[in-house]
């Protein structure tokens, strides 16, 4: 069976939303050739793949089995002809990478800045997410690779340890405890705490450290970045389990806030890169994959900041 991809291609648009008009213009093709060719489509399946809904086209119960499969051939069908691209030109080619937010100040541009120096035409697609447990690993399939505290839980994808990262407690710097450097969770039992959400990683990780020195910590305050959990501490709202700043990072710059190192067992968070382990990577998306495990490995990553 002989099927148009550009017919393909626009079966996916209308069902996604987009308007035959849209498309039309999108494509400089005339809606009556957008329409026959979705019509020829539905004749070579020998079923209605859309249904008018109103100035909608809808998919029918055929449409909507078709879709994932119409989704995944195309998305393959990209990346074979990127893959060819870069196999012509090896230094060109789009990145897509996602990460969680607290690594966006100092873990990323440090990676694609020294991989863009010896490879600056390849461009980066960036997306973030979070260290929670139900949120989908690479972006579900959108992202190539993945930085994050997270490690994938199953043989989909695979992950490689690249950063063991220190937690400090972050206080106001006028905190009596600021000026100590060192310090114990116990000491800030009866202090008032400022977290992310109970789903998060890092949020997880402070209760059960603060529940090993003996207490159960009183957040008065959730947010969902740690910019915010950061200007809470600097207004004198509380403390904050964090990781540490990273030379170069915004953190970095005095402050406010005052990061003492915690002296409890297990104050630390792991970093992993993690990619599909099905899904071959494009030449210019391994070539980063690599450099980020090399440079990880020769111990070449922003350092905690003094």
């Amino acid at each position: 069976m002989n099927m148009d991809t550009e017919a393909l291609r626009w079966l996916q648009q209308v069902a996604d939303g987009t308007t035959v008009t849209e498309v039309s213009e999108l494509e400089q093709v005339t809606q009556s050739g957008v329409s026959r060719a979705l019509a020829r489509l539905e004749a070579q399946l020998g079923t209605p793949l859309l249904r008018r809904s109103g100035r909608m086209l809808r998919l029918t119960h055929a449409g909507a089995v078709f879709k994932p499969h119409l989704d995944a051939m195309l998305h393959n069908l990209d990346d074979g002809i990127a893959a060819v691209s870069q196999l012509i030109d090896p230094d060109t080619g789009v990145v897509a990478l996602a990460f969680q937010q607290s690594l966006g100040t100092w873990l990323v541009p440090d990676l694609v800045r020294s991989f863009r120096a010896a490879h600056p035409q390849v461009g980066f697609r960036l997306t973030q997410s979070r260290d929670e447990p139900d949120f989908v690993i690479l972006d579900g399939g959108n992202a190539d690779l993945e930085l994050g505290s997270r490690r994938s839980p199953d043989a989909a994808a695979l992950s490689r340890l690249i950063e063991v990262e220190p937690l400090r407690l972050a206080v106001r710097r006028d905190h009596p405890l600021a000026r100590q450097g060192l310090v114990r969770l116990a000491e800030v039992a009866a202090e008032p705490f400022v977290s992310l959400r109970p789903a998060s990683g890092l949020r997880r990780q402070t209760d059960e450290l603060c529940q090993r020195a003996g207490f159960r910590p009183d957040v008065i305050f959730e947010g969902d970045d740690l910019s915010n959990v950061r200007g809470f501490v600097a207004a004198g709202l509380g403390v904050a389990v964090i990781p540490a700043p990273r030379a170069g990072s915004p953190e970095a710059v005095p402050g406010p806030v005052a990061y003492l190192e915690i002296q409890d067992e297990g104050a630390v968070r792991q970093i992993f890169l993690t990619w599909s382990a099905g899904r071959r990577l494009l030449p210019a998306t391994d070539l980063f994959r690599r450099h980020v495990l090399r440079r990880a490995a020769a111990s070449q990553l922003p350092t905690v900041a003094s």
